[in-house]
Protein backbone atom coordinates (compact mmCIF):
# COMPACT_ATOMS: atom_id res chain seq x y z
CA UNK A 1 0.00 0.00 0.00
CA UNK A 2 2.98 2.38 0.81
CA UNK A 3 4.74 2.00 -2.23
CA UNK A 4 1.53 2.18 -4.18
CA UNK A 5 0.25 5.51 -2.09
CA UNK A 6 4.24 6.62 -3.04
CA UNK A 7 4.13 5.91 -6.85
CA UNK A 8 0.80 8.05 -7.38
CA UNK A 9 2.39 10.71 -5.28
CA UNK A 10 5.10 10.65 -7.71
CA UNK A 11 2.80 10.54 -10.60
CA UNK A 12 0.70 13.74 -9.07
CA UNK A 13 4.21 15.60 -9.08
CA UNK A 14 5.79 15.32 -12.25
CA UNK A 15 2.08 15.94 -13.79
CA UNK A 16 2.09 19.00 -11.67
CA UNK A 17 5.55 19.84 -12.98
CA UNK A 18 4.53 19.56 -16.41
CA UNK A 19 1.38 21.91 -16.14
CA UNK A 20 3.49 24.37 -14.72
CA UNK A 21 5.86 23.95 -17.49
CA UNK A 22 3.35 24.40 -19.67
CA UNK A 23 1.62 27.04 -17.65
CA UNK A 24 5.01 29.29 -18.07
CA UNK A 25 5.49 28.45 -21.62
CA UNK A 26 1.96 29.98 -22.17
CA UNK A 27 2.57 32.97 -19.89
CA UNK A 28 5.86 33.74 -22.28
CA UNK A 29 4.35 33.38 -25.37
CA UNK A 30 1.26 35.48 -24.48
CA UNK A 31 3.79 38.19 -22.97
CA UNK A 32 6.12 38.10 -26.07
CA UNK A 33 3.15 38.79 -28.26
CA UNK A 34 1.44 41.48 -26.23
CA UNK A 35 5.06 43.39 -26.81
CA UNK A 36 5.21 42.63 -30.38
CA UNK A 37 1.33 43.04 -31.07
CA UNK A 38 0.28 46.24 -29.17
CA UNK A 39 2.62 48.01 -31.15
CA UNK A 40 1.73 46.64 -34.78
CA UNK A 41 -1.93 47.14 -33.54
CA UNK A 42 -1.16 50.50 -32.51
CA UNK A 43 0.22 51.60 -35.76
CA UNK A 44 -2.82 49.73 -37.58
CA UNK A 45 -5.08 51.62 -35.46
CA UNK A 46 -4.05 53.61 -32.64
CA UNK A 47 -2.59 54.34 -29.35
CA UNK A 48 -4.83 55.15 -26.45
CA UNK A 49 -6.14 59.28 -27.13
CA UNK A 50 -5.46 61.61 -24.35
CA UNK A 51 -7.86 65.10 -25.80
CA UNK A 52 -5.75 67.90 -23.99
CA UNK A 53 -8.61 71.30 -23.43
CA UNK A 54 -7.03 74.28 -25.61
CA UNK A 55 -4.87 76.53 -24.60
CA UNK A 56 -5.90 80.13 -25.24
CA UNK A 57 -4.06 83.29 -24.61
CA UNK A 58 -2.79 86.89 -25.66
CA UNK A 59 0.74 88.05 -25.95
CA UNK A 60 1.77 91.41 -24.66
CA UNK A 61 5.47 93.19 -25.73
CA UNK A 62 7.46 94.92 -23.19
CA UNK A 63 10.47 96.54 -24.26
CA UNK A 64 13.31 96.11 -21.28
CA UNK A 65 16.75 98.29 -21.38
CA UNK A 66 19.96 96.05 -20.98
CA UNK A 67 23.47 97.11 -20.30
CA UNK A 68 26.88 95.17 -20.41
CA UNK A 69 29.96 96.14 -20.69
CA UNK A 70 32.03 95.70 -23.59
CA UNK A 71 36.20 96.98 -24.01
CA UNK A 72 35.52 98.60 -20.53
CA UNK A 73 32.64 101.10 -22.12
CA UNK A 74 28.82 100.78 -20.72
CA UNK A 75 26.35 99.82 -23.41
CA UNK A 76 22.80 99.89 -23.49
CA UNK A 77 20.36 97.98 -25.61
CA UNK A 78 16.72 98.03 -25.89
CA UNK A 79 15.08 94.30 -25.90
CA UNK A 80 11.42 93.30 -26.73
CA UNK A 81 10.54 90.83 -24.80
CA UNK A 82 7.17 88.53 -25.45
CA UNK A 83 4.66 87.91 -22.59
CA UNK A 84 2.20 85.21 -22.73
CA UNK A 85 -1.13 86.16 -20.76
CA UNK A 86 -3.62 83.15 -20.35
CA UNK A 87 -6.95 83.19 -20.62
CA UNK A 88 -10.01 80.85 -19.57
CA UNK A 89 -12.60 79.53 -21.48
CA UNK A 90 -15.64 81.13 -21.41
CA UNK A 91 -17.07 77.73 -21.85
CA UNK A 92 -16.71 74.15 -23.14
CA UNK A 93 -19.20 72.01 -24.91
CA UNK A 94 -17.92 68.50 -25.79
CA UNK A 95 -19.67 66.00 -27.52
CA UNK A 96 -18.23 61.89 -27.92
CA UNK A 97 -19.21 59.34 -29.00
CA UNK A 98 -16.96 56.03 -28.73
CA UNK A 99 -17.75 52.85 -30.66
CA UNK A 100 -15.97 49.27 -29.61
CA UNK A 101 -14.80 47.01 -31.63
CA UNK A 102 -12.42 44.19 -30.26
CA UNK A 103 -9.59 42.86 -32.51
CA UNK A 104 -8.02 39.56 -31.67
CA UNK A 105 -4.25 38.93 -32.43
CA UNK A 106 -2.10 35.45 -31.24
CA UNK A 107 -3.65 34.97 -27.91
CA UNK A 108 -4.80 38.17 -26.74
CA UNK A 109 -8.18 40.62 -27.45
CA UNK A 110 -7.26 44.16 -28.16
CA UNK A 111 -9.88 46.70 -27.08
CA UNK A 112 -10.23 49.04 -30.17
CA UNK A 113 -12.57 52.26 -30.80
CA UNK A 114 -13.68 55.02 -33.27
CA UNK A 115 -14.16 58.16 -31.29
CA UNK A 116 -16.22 61.03 -32.70
CA UNK A 117 -15.06 64.24 -31.38
CA UNK A 118 -17.25 67.46 -31.64
CA UNK A 119 -15.68 70.31 -29.34
CA UNK A 120 -17.64 73.80 -29.00
CA UNK A 121 -15.57 76.16 -27.10
CA UNK A 122 -16.56 79.83 -26.10
CA UNK A 123 -13.18 82.68 -26.15
CA UNK A 124 -13.63 85.98 -24.91
CA UNK A 125 -11.56 89.04 -24.48
CA UNK A 126 -12.36 90.31 -20.96
CA UNK A 127 -9.63 92.82 -21.02
CA UNK A 128 -10.00 96.73 -22.04
CA UNK A 129 -7.82 96.64 -25.07
CA UNK A 130 -8.08 94.36 -28.86
CA UNK A 131 -5.71 91.12 -28.99
CA UNK A 132 -5.10 88.94 -30.68
CA UNK A 133 -6.31 85.66 -28.95
CA UNK A 134 -4.33 82.93 -29.71
CA UNK A 135 -6.28 79.41 -29.66
CA UNK A 136 -3.94 76.12 -29.40
CA UNK A 137 -5.67 73.03 -29.98
CA UNK A 138 -3.31 69.79 -29.16
CA UNK A 139 -4.62 66.57 -30.97
CA UNK A 140 -4.38 63.73 -28.76
CA UNK A 141 -1.57 61.91 -30.11
CA UNK A 142 0.64 62.45 -33.35
CA UNK A 143 0.51 58.82 -34.72
CA UNK A 144 -3.27 58.55 -35.21
CA UNK A 145 -5.56 59.53 -38.01
CA UNK A 146 -7.95 62.09 -37.86
CA UNK A 147 -10.88 62.14 -40.57
CA UNK A 148 -13.46 64.36 -41.54
CA UNK A 149 -11.63 67.65 -39.53
CA UNK A 150 -13.56 70.95 -39.46
CA UNK A 151 -12.14 73.88 -37.57
CA UNK A 152 -14.86 76.64 -37.39
CA UNK A 153 -14.82 80.24 -35.97
CA UNK A 154 -18.04 81.71 -35.63
CA UNK A 155 -20.18 80.96 -38.59
CA UNK A 156 -16.84 80.50 -40.93
CA UNK A 157 -15.11 76.76 -41.54
CA UNK A 158 -11.28 77.40 -42.09
CA UNK A 159 -10.51 75.84 -44.89
CA UNK A 160 -6.47 76.19 -44.71
CA UNK A 161 -5.21 75.34 -40.92
CA UNK A 162 -1.41 74.99 -40.63
CA UNK A 163 -0.61 72.08 -38.04
CA UNK A 164 2.94 71.81 -36.27
CA UNK A 165 3.72 68.94 -33.97
CA UNK A 166 0.21 67.06 -33.72
CA UNK A 167 -1.20 71.26 -33.11
CA UNK A 168 -3.52 73.96 -34.72
CA UNK A 169 -3.15 77.50 -33.56
CA UNK A 170 -5.43 79.56 -34.84
CA UNK A 171 -5.53 83.75 -33.90
CA UNK A 172 -8.59 85.67 -33.60
CA UNK A 173 -8.86 89.44 -33.24
CA UNK A 174 -11.12 89.88 -30.77
CA UNK A 175 -12.47 93.80 -29.48
CA UNK A 176 -12.61 94.46 -25.66
CA UNK A 177 -15.91 92.32 -24.32
CA UNK A 178 -16.22 90.27 -27.86
CA UNK A 179 -16.29 86.88 -27.61
CA UNK A 180 -16.70 84.23 -30.39
CA UNK A 181 -17.67 80.66 -30.80
CA UNK A 182 -15.08 78.05 -31.83
CA UNK A 183 -15.94 74.68 -33.26
CA UNK A 184 -13.24 71.80 -33.57
CA UNK A 185 -14.49 68.22 -34.59
CA UNK A 186 -12.47 64.77 -36.27
CA UNK A 187 -13.05 61.16 -36.50
CA UNK A 188 -10.44 58.66 -35.00
CA UNK A 189 -9.18 55.62 -33.87
CA UNK A 190 -7.71 54.34 -30.64
CA UNK A 191 -6.99 51.63 -27.98
CA UNK A 192 -8.45 50.66 -24.44
CA UNK A 193 -8.53 54.25 -23.36
CA UNK A 194 -10.01 57.65 -23.86
CA UNK A 195 -9.16 60.86 -21.47
CA UNK A 196 -9.81 63.93 -21.54
CA UNK A 197 -7.56 66.17 -19.85
CA UNK A 198 -7.64 69.76 -17.99
CA UNK A 199 -4.19 70.61 -17.72
CA UNK A 200 -1.21 69.58 -16.14
CA UNK A 201 -1.74 71.47 -12.72
CA UNK A 202 -4.99 72.84 -10.92
CA UNK A 203 -7.09 74.40 -13.69
CA UNK A 204 -10.35 77.07 -13.25
CA UNK A 205 -13.00 75.39 -15.62
CA UNK A 206 -15.82 77.33 -16.41
CA UNK A 207 -19.39 76.31 -17.54
CA UNK A 208 -18.51 72.76 -18.52
CA UNK A 209 -20.42 69.77 -20.09
CA UNK A 210 -18.28 66.76 -21.44
CA UNK A 211 -21.36 64.49 -22.80
CA UNK A 212 -19.77 60.23 -23.94
CA UNK A 213 -21.96 58.21 -25.80
CA UNK A 214 -20.93 54.57 -25.86
CA UNK A 215 -22.43 51.17 -27.74
CA UNK A 216 -21.34 49.43 -25.36
CA UNK A 217 -23.31 48.53 -21.83
CA UNK A 218 -19.93 47.48 -19.91
CA UNK A 219 -18.13 51.00 -18.77
CA UNK A 220 -15.38 51.92 -16.14
CA UNK A 221 -13.19 54.79 -15.41
CA UNK A 222 -9.60 54.70 -15.11
CA UNK A 223 -8.12 55.58 -11.65
CA UNK A 224 -7.32 59.33 -11.17
CA UNK A 225 -10.20 60.21 -13.03
CA UNK A 226 -13.85 61.85 -12.61
CA UNK A 227 -16.80 60.02 -12.47
CA UNK A 228 -19.73 61.57 -14.30
CA UNK A 229 -22.16 63.86 -12.43
CA UNK A 230 -25.09 61.74 -14.59
CA UNK A 231 -25.76 58.45 -16.04
CA UNK A 232 -28.29 57.81 -18.65
CA UNK A 233 -28.46 54.36 -19.93
CA UNK A 234 -29.66 53.87 -23.65
CA UNK A 235 -30.67 51.26 -26.18
CA UNK A 236 -27.03 50.74 -27.40
CA UNK A 237 -24.90 51.77 -24.14
CA UNK A 238 -24.88 54.68 -21.98
CA UNK A 239 -25.03 58.15 -22.80
CA UNK A 240 -22.76 60.14 -19.75
CA UNK A 241 -22.24 63.46 -18.60
CA UNK A 242 -19.84 65.61 -16.79
CA UNK A 243 -21.35 69.03 -16.42
CA UNK A 244 -19.56 71.95 -13.96
CA UNK A 245 -20.27 75.53 -13.61
CA UNK A 246 -16.95 76.30 -12.12
CA UNK A 247 -14.74 74.37 -10.51
CA UNK A 248 -10.52 73.69 -9.49
CA UNK A 249 -9.15 70.29 -10.68
CA UNK A 250 -5.81 68.61 -11.37
CA UNK A 251 -7.36 65.84 -13.18
CA UNK A 252 -8.76 64.37 -15.76
CA UNK A 253 -11.88 62.63 -17.28
CA UNK A 254 -11.18 59.06 -18.51
CA UNK A 255 -13.03 56.18 -19.85
CA UNK A 256 -11.67 52.41 -19.89
CA UNK A 257 -13.05 50.49 -22.74
CA UNK A 258 -14.51 46.74 -21.80
CA UNK A 259 -11.73 44.25 -22.39
CA UNK A 260 -12.48 40.95 -24.02
CA UNK A 261 -11.79 37.57 -22.20
CA UNK A 262 -8.05 36.79 -23.51
CA UNK A 263 -7.17 33.69 -23.91
CA UNK A 264 -3.73 33.16 -23.20
CA UNK A 265 -3.77 35.11 -19.20
CA UNK A 266 -7.05 32.91 -19.11
CA UNK A 267 -5.66 29.81 -20.38
CA UNK A 268 -2.24 30.21 -18.04
CA UNK A 269 -4.27 30.18 -14.83
CA UNK A 270 -6.09 27.35 -15.38
CA UNK A 271 -3.21 25.27 -16.55
CA UNK A 272 -1.53 26.49 -13.16
CA UNK A 273 -4.94 25.33 -11.45
CA UNK A 274 -4.68 22.09 -12.50
CA UNK A 275 -3.34 20.31 -10.00
CA UNK A 276 -5.58 21.47 -7.35
CA UNK A 277 -8.34 19.74 -9.72
CA UNK A 278 -6.24 16.24 -10.15
CA UNK A 279 -5.51 16.03 -6.74
CA UNK A 280 -9.29 15.95 -5.89
CA UNK A 281 -10.14 13.16 -8.91
CA UNK A 282 -7.10 11.23 -7.29
CA UNK A 283 -8.04 11.47 -3.17
CA UNK A 284 -11.87 10.44 -5.06
CA UNK A 285 -10.38 7.51 -7.07
CA UNK A 286 -8.26 6.36 -4.48
CA UNK A 287 -11.07 6.75 -2.14
CA UNK A 288 -13.94 4.55 -3.83
CA UNK A 289 -11.42 2.15 -5.61
CA UNK A 290 -10.02 1.50 -2.17
CA UNK A 291 -13.33 0.78 -0.52
CA UNK A 292 -14.93 -1.31 -2.95
CA UNK A 293 -11.64 -3.32 -3.50
CA UNK A 294 -10.78 -2.51 -6.94
CA UNK A 295 -7.75 -2.97 -8.53
CA UNK A 296 -6.40 0.00 -9.98
CA UNK A 297 -2.20 0.22 -10.52
CA UNK A 298 -0.07 3.25 -10.53
CA UNK A 299 0.24 3.12 -14.18
CA UNK A 300 -3.71 3.56 -14.60
CA UNK A 301 -3.09 6.85 -12.72
CA UNK A 302 -0.71 8.02 -14.98
CA UNK A 303 -2.77 7.54 -18.19
CA UNK A 304 -5.40 9.10 -16.10
CA UNK A 305 -3.11 12.19 -15.56
CA UNK A 306 -1.72 12.24 -18.76
CA UNK A 307 -5.47 12.64 -20.28
CA UNK A 308 -6.21 15.35 -17.48
CA UNK A 309 -2.73 17.18 -19.26
CA UNK A 310 -4.37 16.58 -22.79
CA UNK A 311 -7.04 19.18 -21.63
CA UNK A 312 -4.87 21.76 -21.23
CA UNK A 313 -2.00 21.48 -23.90
CA UNK A 314 -5.28 21.24 -26.23
CA UNK A 315 -6.37 23.74 -25.07
CA UNK A 316 -3.89 26.14 -24.89
CA UNK A 317 -3.10 25.84 -29.31
CA UNK A 318 -6.86 25.62 -29.82
CA UNK A 319 -7.60 28.96 -28.69
CA UNK A 320 -4.99 30.38 -31.52
CA UNK A 321 -7.54 29.47 -34.08
CA UNK A 322 -10.88 29.45 -32.47
CA UNK A 323 -12.93 30.83 -29.61
CA UNK A 324 -11.86 30.03 -26.44
CA UNK A 325 -15.65 28.61 -25.37
CA UNK A 326 -15.62 26.68 -28.41
CA UNK A 327 -11.93 25.09 -27.22
CA UNK A 328 -13.11 24.74 -24.13
CA UNK A 329 -15.77 22.45 -25.18
CA UNK A 330 -13.77 20.86 -27.32
CA UNK A 331 -10.68 19.73 -25.07
CA UNK A 332 -12.99 19.04 -22.33
CA UNK A 333 -15.04 16.25 -24.74
CA UNK A 334 -11.21 14.62 -25.80
CA UNK A 335 -9.84 14.27 -22.11
CA UNK A 336 -13.35 12.67 -21.34
CA UNK A 337 -13.49 10.29 -23.66
CA UNK A 338 -9.89 9.30 -23.11
CA UNK A 339 -10.28 8.12 -19.37
CA UNK A 340 -13.78 7.54 -19.97
CA UNK A 341 -12.93 4.67 -22.67
CA UNK A 342 -9.89 3.61 -20.97
CA UNK A 343 -11.14 3.30 -17.39
CA UNK A 344 -14.00 0.96 -19.12
CA UNK A 345 -11.06 -1.86 -19.84
CA UNK A 346 -9.25 -1.22 -16.76
CA UNK A 347 -12.22 -2.01 -14.39
CA UNK A 348 -15.97 -2.03 -16.22
CA UNK A 349 -18.13 0.12 -18.21
CA UNK A 350 -20.45 1.47 -14.97
CA UNK A 351 -17.42 2.49 -13.19
CA UNK A 352 -16.23 4.37 -16.14
CA UNK A 353 -19.60 5.64 -17.72
CA UNK A 354 -21.07 7.29 -13.79
CA UNK A 355 -18.45 7.38 -11.23
CA UNK A 356 -15.17 8.70 -13.40
CA UNK A 357 -17.22 10.64 -16.26
CA UNK A 358 -19.38 12.23 -13.29
CA UNK A 359 -15.81 12.75 -11.43
CA UNK A 360 -14.18 13.88 -14.20
CA UNK A 361 -16.86 16.51 -15.03
CA UNK A 362 -16.98 18.07 -11.76
CA UNK A 363 -13.65 17.78 -10.88
CA UNK A 364 -12.01 19.04 -14.74
CA UNK A 365 -14.55 20.45 -16.45
CA UNK A 366 -16.65 22.26 -14.00
CA UNK A 367 -13.55 23.12 -12.22
CA UNK A 368 -12.24 24.74 -15.10
CA UNK A 369 -14.88 26.75 -16.24
CA UNK A 370 -15.18 28.49 -12.92
CA UNK A 371 -12.20 30.52 -14.52
CA UNK A 372 -15.11 31.82 -16.47
CA UNK A 373 -16.19 34.22 -13.87
CA UNK A 374 -13.69 36.39 -12.71
CA UNK A 375 -13.72 37.38 -8.88
CA UNK A 376 -15.64 34.05 -7.97
CA UNK A 377 -12.68 31.37 -9.13
CA UNK A 378 -11.37 31.23 -4.93
CA UNK A 379 -15.02 30.77 -4.12
CA UNK A 380 -16.20 28.34 -6.27
CA UNK A 381 -13.00 26.17 -5.62
CA UNK A 382 -13.42 26.43 -2.10
CA UNK A 383 -16.91 25.25 -2.07
CA UNK A 384 -16.17 22.76 -4.65
CA UNK A 385 -13.24 21.23 -1.60
CA UNK A 386 -15.65 21.28 1.38
CA UNK A 387 -18.01 18.99 -0.73
CA UNK A 388 -15.62 16.57 -1.63
CA UNK A 389 -14.68 16.55 1.99
CA UNK A 390 -18.54 16.23 2.58
CA UNK A 391 -19.07 13.27 0.16
CA UNK A 392 -15.91 11.62 1.32
CA UNK A 393 -16.61 12.10 5.18
CA UNK A 394 -20.32 10.57 4.80
CA UNK A 395 -18.79 7.47 2.50
CA UNK A 396 -15.89 6.76 4.77
CA UNK A 397 -17.84 7.68 8.27
CA UNK A 398 -18.08 4.39 9.41
CA UNK A 399 -15.02 2.31 7.61
CA UNK A 400 -12.54 0.82 9.89
CA UNK A 401 -9.65 2.23 8.23
CA UNK A 402 -7.13 -0.31 10.52
CA UNK A 403 -8.93 -3.44 8.58
CA UNK A 404 -9.05 -1.83 5.12
CA UNK A 405 -5.27 -1.50 5.28
CA UNK A 406 -4.14 -4.39 6.61
CA UNK A 407 -6.33 -6.41 4.29
CA UNK A 408 -4.46 -4.47 1.75
CA UNK A 409 -1.23 -5.07 3.06
CA UNK A 410 -1.93 -8.79 3.29
CA UNK A 411 -2.68 -9.26 -0.31
CA UNK A 412 0.51 -7.03 -1.41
Amino acid sequence: MIKKLAAIIFIYICTSIAWSILGSTILVRTHTQDYKLREAVGHLWGTVQMQKAPSVYYETKKEVETKRIESGKTISEIQTNTFINPIPLKSSKIDVSLSLEHRKKGLLWYSTYVVNFLGRYKVSNDTIEPHDIYFNFDFPTQGAVYDNFHFIVGDKKLENIEISSGKVKHPIKLSPGESEVIEISYTSQGLDQWWYDFGENVTQVKDFLLTIRTDFDKIDFPQNSISPTQKTQTKSGWELKWQYSNILTGVKIGMDLPKKLNPGPWVSRVTFSAPISLFLFFFLLFIFTTLRDIKVHPMNYFFIGAAFFSFHLLLTYLADHITIHTAFAISSVVSIFLVVTYMRLVVSSRFAFVEIAISQFVYLVLFSYTFFFEGFTGLAITILCIVTLFVVMQFTGKVDWEVIFQKKKSTV
